[in-house]
């Protein structure tokens, strides 16, 4: 692969040694600098690394008032080594590019996408924290820039990455609700985009369940919410007599979640009985009642495991035991933390080295 030209512009404060790295709270401190790269007249260009900082844009821009905007969430980790790892790069990079088909925005050449997250990791190394738990949440997003108010397409887009140390983003198990009403997404929809306005549209219900003392919601299907699709903004996985059952992926609904992917092919590894089908609300309820119900966890980059103790369905809540030392959501996370922190092999080749 080519080596792409970035010019690099240093900041002349880093906010490193401001930075405390033992109460990270996720997504407030932001590394020094960042990456940018402009869309015009068909092509990607004036690559830059540059402090991380505000920027102008045009009150017109057509993000502000059309939603054209995408982004990715993956991780940086520090080996035993001190080396830089990231996690499945290459999976993030293609799925960024899925979203820009689905909302009618340019792809981003994966070698550039690669090559801009190598620079921009070797760069600010220092801030990819060295503590069991923690990591460097990248974060790379596009969006429109066009000044006009006509409701088409962007011709013009800024594709950026930027990266933040953080700690774990729960810190106990989370408890969940069954949601009926709202609908996070519909076929034919933006569900298996990364796109922003999936998530505006699922602050206001989330709010409401937190207000009732939950964590998260349990998302059902937009025509007879009497499927179980998703975890708040995770994928979601439930072990019942034995059976590992996870929502498919193919309906266009589903976010195809990189870590739900990752859990997925261990899974397959170690011959677990596993189904890709949804679970309705019906089948939840009951193997909750009947008591086999054995696990029940959210996947996704920013927890890679959420044990979930409670669900909440027609009302009723249900607790769940707190998984046992051998439970399939404990050696999965166990596992898939040992291949980011480079402490054990790395036998599907998840890992870029920067």
């Amino acid at each position: 692969m080519s080596t792409i030209s970035i010019p690099v512009t240093k900041t002349t404060h880093s906010k490193l040694s401001e930075t405390d790295f033992s109460s990270l709270v996720f997504g407030k401190s932001i590394s020094d600098h960042m990456f940018v790269a402009d869309y015009q007249n068909g092509a990607w260009g004036d690559f830059r690394i540059v402090p991380y900082g505000p920027m102008e844009i045009y009150p017109g821009n057509a993000t502000l008032h059309y939603g054209q905007a995408i982004f990715e969430g993956m991780k940086a980790y520090k080996n035993e080594k001190g080396q830089v790892i990231v996690f499945r790069a290459e999976s993030n990079a293609r799925r960024l590019n899925e979203s820009a088909k689905r909302m009618c925005m340019p792809t981003v050449p994966e070698n550039i996408f690669i090559e801009a997250l190598r620079q921009l990791l070797s760069l600010d190394k220092g801030w990819v924290p060295q503590e069991k738990g923690s990591s460097l949440y990248i974060r790379p997003f596009m969006f429109a820039m066009d000044n006009y108010l006509g409701v088409k397409p962007s011709e013009s887009y800024r594709f950026m990455i930027f990266t933040s140390p953080v700690g774990a983003y729960y810190t106990k198990p989370v408890s969940v609700k069954v949601e009926t009403n709202y609908t996070r997404a519909c076929e034919g929809g933006t569900g298996e985009a990364k796109a922003a306005g999936n998530y505006a549209a699922s602050l206001y219900p989330a709010l409401q369940a937190q207000k009732e003392g939950y964590d998260q919601l349990l998302w059902t299907d937009g025509k007879t919410h009497s499927q179980i699709e998703e975890s708040g903004t995770m994928n979601v996985m439930f072990k019942i007599k034995g059976t590992l059952i996870t929502a498919p992926t193919g309906n266009g609904t589903i976010l195809k979640g990189i870590t739900r992917d990752s859990v997925i092919q261990l899974a397959k590894d170690w011959s677990q009985e596993l189904v890709e089908r949804f679970l309705t609300v019906a089948e939840l309820q009951e193997a909750l009642e009947n008591g086999t119900m054995e696990e029940a966890f959210g996947v996704g980059t920013a927890a890679t495991i959420a044990f979930i103790n409670k669900i909440n369905v027609n009302g009723k809540d249900y607790f769940l035991p707190e998984p046992k030392p051998d439970a399939f959501s404990k050696r999965v996370l166990s596992t898939l933390d040992g291949i980011k922190y480079g402490e054990i092999q790395d036998p599907h080749q998840w890992m870029l080295s920067i």
